[in-house]
């Protein structure tokens, strides 16, 4: 068998990928070091995180890094295959040979439609082959340490829905793109930038209200002292607060999340998993308690002071979720995000990078050199071109650009952390910062967080800073803005 002749450009991409994949790969066996070796609490979480709990957050970790390295390491192997067999031109050929059969001609010599083909095999070979990963993930990974929530049924159906959505939407706006580039003249990546641009907008617009829904549960929060007291916060601050929703993550995992999304007006979503009323493990356990027919007697001895004189109650170890006060002080770090003008400064720096991206894919795209590196000797495809260039050439740039983009998001946590504070200073938030390290520590131990974590590695995969940092920020940023206060 002949050994094909691979260019310069192909070997050097190959190469770069493996380089890639050995590097995270370090990183992960300093952090997997640190799981195996720390074992003791750390003292700031030690009323919530007992030794029993601190056990299963490092078996989480491990397993997790452990399916991590697999899966990596398949998708590498996977895709150095493609890469090496040239997959990519086969497909695309392919691709037209199934177009050719079509009784129109106008269909046949479209090269947007050949390419909506490819991208359609592509996705139904990466759903085929990521299949197993995510059930394995889901049904195996996640249920060993009680966080799937998800039947097969659901995953299944779940599975298919995410499938046709992406498709409906990708397919025509990757037209529209390709149609854009074809017809565009000297300047189409101007206007394809504006097109992205547009699109980003448009589904920040949508995506709450039609896309959303079509996967997930959301309801209007009830009546009650929460939900006032997020209204005054929000008030208080001028925040535009449109609506106010739950979603019913629990169908699917315990982990929990808070966001906010809209242009104008925001929609405040609010995970049932995040609150301690709504937590369904907390009820599982009520319930159980109820047929075990505990007595008050019982709990009044679980509440009884520990020797070390802080009352640290069976019911505060074990509880979901955190208390309607830490929701506020939760939201308080999301309103500084909205402050401080965050989300709008990380679009802008998306689309300063997509502008330079296109900027110099019109200048590489026509390169027969690079097509040619990849196996395609007798055409040069836009959506090959958009690909290699993309995910191949500008692999170095990404890389770069994705650490940077890390150690800003961090910088913003901590920024956000202070503005929760502030609004305890100024009377707007009670006890905001003792309650936002509460609610912390109680996310951590419910997502089962590892709370120790390598310097380096977090560094490169944090975007939230440890937790550990974020107490001490916490703290200092207090007695900063107690000092300029005074």
């Amino acid at each position: 068998m002949e050994i094909p002749d691979y260019s310069p450009l192909f070997i050097a991409v190959v190469l770069f990928k493996w380089a890639v994949f050995i590097w995270d790969e370090y990183l992960t066996w300093r952090q997997r070091r640190v799981v195996l070796n720390k074992t003791t609490v750390p003292e700031p979480l030690s009323h919530v995180l007992d030794e029993e709990t601190m056990n299963k957050t490092r078996r989480y970790s491990l397993d997790k890094m452990t399916f991590g390295f697999w899966q990596s390491l398949y998708s590498e192997v996977e895709t150095n295959i493609i890469l090496l067999l040239f997959a990519l031109p086969w497909a695309w050929d392919r691709s037209g040979d199934i177009l050719n059969k079509v009784p129109l001609d106008w269909i046949k010599d479209s090269e947007i439609f050949q390419s909506l083909i490819f991208v359609f095999f592509f996705s139904v070979f990466g759903l085929i082959t990521g299949l197993p990963w995510s059930i394995y993930s889901t049904f195996v990974l996640e249920a060993r340490h009680n966080f799937n929530k998800q039947t097969p049924g659901f995953f299944v159906k779940d599975t298919i829905k995410k499938f046709i959505v992406m498709q409906l939407i990708a397919m025509p706006l990757l037209a529209l793109l390709i149609w854009i580039i074809k017809i565009g003249g000297p300047y189409f990546f101007v206007y394809a930038w504006l097109f992205t641009l547009a699109v980003s907008i448009v589904l920040i617009t949508v995506y709450p209200s039609y896309i959303a829904p079509l996967f997930d549960k959301f309801t209007p929060m009830e009546e009650g002292p929460l939900k006032t007291a997020i209204e005054k916060l929000a008030s208080s601050v001028q925040f535009p607060l449109a609506e106010l929703f739950v979603v019913e993550g629990s169908k699917r995992s315990s982990h929990s999340n808070a966001y906010f999304v809209g242009l104008i007006k925001k929609r405040i979503v609010l995970f049932d998993t995040l609150m301690v009323g709504l937590h369904p493990d907390n009820k599982v356990d009520e319930e159980k308690k109820d047929k075990a027919g505990e007595n008050q007697d019982e709990n009044k001895e679980a509440e009884q002071p520990t020797t070390s004189g802080e009352k640290k109650t069976t019911n505060e170890k074990k509880r979901k979720g955190c208390t309607d006060e830490e929701v506020l002080a939760v939201l308080g770090h999301e309103l500084g995000h909205w402050k401080m003008w965050h989300i709008p400064k990380n679009f802008l720096i998306s689309a300063i990078n997509t502008f330079l991206c296109f900027a110099v894919f019109a200048y590489l795209y026509q390169k027969p050199e690079i097509y040619q590196a990849f196996g395609f000797h007798n055409s040069m495809p836009i959506l090959i071109g958009l690909f290699i260039i993309f995910q191949f050439i500008f692999g170095p740039y990404e890389m770069i650009l994705s650490f940077a983009m890390t150690l800003l998001s961090r910088r913003f946590e901590f920024q956000a952390d202070e503005y929760a504070v502030k609004l305890e200073l100024e009377g707007k938030l009670d006890d905001g910062s003792t309650k936002l390290k509460s609610a912390l520590i109680q996310l951590q131990v419910d997502n089962l967080g590892f709370p120790y974590s390598d310097w380096l590695y977090s560094t490169f995969y944090y975007s939230h800073p440890p937790i550990l940092d974020r107490l001490k920020g916490i703290d200092a940023a207090k007695e900063a803005l107690s000092k300029k206060t005074d």
